[in-house]
């Protein structure tokens, strides 16, 4: 079983930097609510921002793409994203962790990505 989720663009806006995840849920259940706490660090390693992400429902099986804006953030800064933790995993059968213990992480962009 495993939670995927990829790093998929950065891309700038006007006020700030746009996400784009691509999520894909092989728990063996759907999530009824997936959340996560993100750490942003500029290139020198420095934490810049902690910030949360809802992905909301993910259908067991299926592929998401969800995106975020962040203001104030410029994405050429940006060194790396931690996952932090799951600040939120609900479903039914699934359980509270099963979000973080089951993660795996990819990026297409510049900047690292993972846990």
């Amino acid at each position: 079983p495993s939670l995927a989720i990829e790093l998929n663009a950065l891309q700038p806006t006007d006020n700030g930097c746009r996400f784009t995840f691509v999520v894909t849920n092989a728990l063996g259940a759907t999530l009824d609510s997936a959340a996560f706490e993100l750490v942003l660090f500029d290139k020198d390693g420095m934490v810049s921002r902690l910030t949360l992400v809802d992905f909301k429902d993910l259908p067991d099986g299926k592929t998401k793409v969800r995106q975020f804006d962040f203001s104030g953030v410029d994405c050429a800064s940006l060194g790396r994203v931690l996952v932090n933790d799951a600040t939120e995993c609900k479903g039914s059968g699934i359980d509270a962790r099963a979000c973080i213990e089951n993660l795996k992480t990819e990026t297409r962009t510049d900047t690292a990505f993972g846990i």
